[in-house]
């Protein structure tokens, strides 16, 4: 059987380096690639073949993925069909599609990424939400908003908090001095930088100004060491283990977050946590005994408790 696996992808690879070059065949137009890669993707699993087909291209074109839908009947050029070909290859052995292109879309807006930073999913968008819904209904108006992002990685919720709330003031902290450069990249790109002071912090540890804030949000790692050993290959593989895994029970960051937070949040302020809907009942069991008067879930689409909103 491993014989016959091997040979099985290394003939879709052939497949793939003819259709690229064939000019015999009927012509490789925007739709045929478009259609013949869906399924090749479909084939190795993927989740979204069409939207991983589709952003290739349109990278690989130098357009944006709305503009191929006026161009099925065109054929891309040599140096175009080489470039998707490459992506499209390495996309079927499992490297993350936001990586190949450089940047992942959240929010409407658009974020570089790369190995050194988790790739931002959409359920981080029920967090934002919940923050700007939490920052619109504050009664604060005679000072900024105070905000503090915790791990924050790409720099997706602190910069996108940043651009809906123009008068407030953020902190976003990290471990890791690769994912701050990319968040600095990112507040630059979208023109928010002076408004978020980015800080190499163990959570707020090392945050001495402001003392307190208004809203603390905060995407950290929650994936157990067990899970973190199923994950697939396009997780493990490249994107970081120390932004994915906490420890033996998925919860250990986050009971660390909470007991900061409860000195860290002014009076009737909120934290609010994304989790794995697998650790809700532990997650809130520590609430629980912090000091918090508001305690609630919000699920994301599939129904799962996502996020954690305590209020201090």
């Amino acid at each position: 059987m491993p014989c016959v696996a091997k040979l099985h992808s290394a003939y879709a690879f052939i497949s793939l380096d003819r259709i690229m070059s064939d000019t015999q065949q009927e012509p490789w137009t925007v739709m045929r690639l478009l259609e013949w890669t869906t399924g090749f993707f479909k084939r190795k699993g993927s989740d979204s073949p069409r939207l991983d087909a589709e952003v290739l291209l349109a990278h690989a074109r130098g357009c944006e993925r709305i503009e191929l839908y006026t161009a099925f009947g065109e054929e891309p050029d040599d140096e175009q069909r080489v470039a998707f070909r490459e992506m499209v290859r390495r996309r079927g052995e499992g490297t993350p599609v936001a990586q190949l292109v450089g940047y992942r879309e959240f929010y409407s807006m658009k974020f570089r990424v790369n190995e050194h930073v988790l790739i931002p999913r959409p359920e981080t968008e029920h967090l934002v939400i919940e923050a700007l819904d939490v920052a619109n209904a504050s009664e604060i108006k005679d000072r900024p908003l105070q905000i503090a992002d915790i791990g924050t990685g790409s720099g997706v919720i602190a910069v996108t908090l940043a651009k809906h709330l123009p008068e407030a003031e953020l902190v976003a902290v990290d471990q890791s001095e690769h994912a701050l450069e990319i968040a600095k990249w990112n507040a630059d790109k979208h023109e928010v930088s002076d408004r978020i002071a980015f800080q190499q912090s163990d959570l707020l540890s090392a945050v001495e100004s402001p003392k307190q804030f208004d809203v603390i949000c905060t995407n950290p790692p929650y994936v157990t060491d067990a899970e973190y050993e199923d994950l697939s290959p396009s997780v493990k593989d490249f994107e970081p283990k120390e932004a994915l895994v906490s420890g033996p029970n998925g919860a250990e960051i986050i009971e660390r977050i909470i007991e900061e937070s409860e000195e860290r949040l002014a009076e009737g302020g909120r934290l609010i946590i994304e989790l794995s809907p697998m650790i809700a009942d532990a997650c809130q069991a520590i609430a629980k005994q912090a000091d918090f008067v508001e305690s609630r879930f919000i699920k994301d689409l599939q129904g799962h408790r996502r996020i954690l909103s305590l209020r201090k």
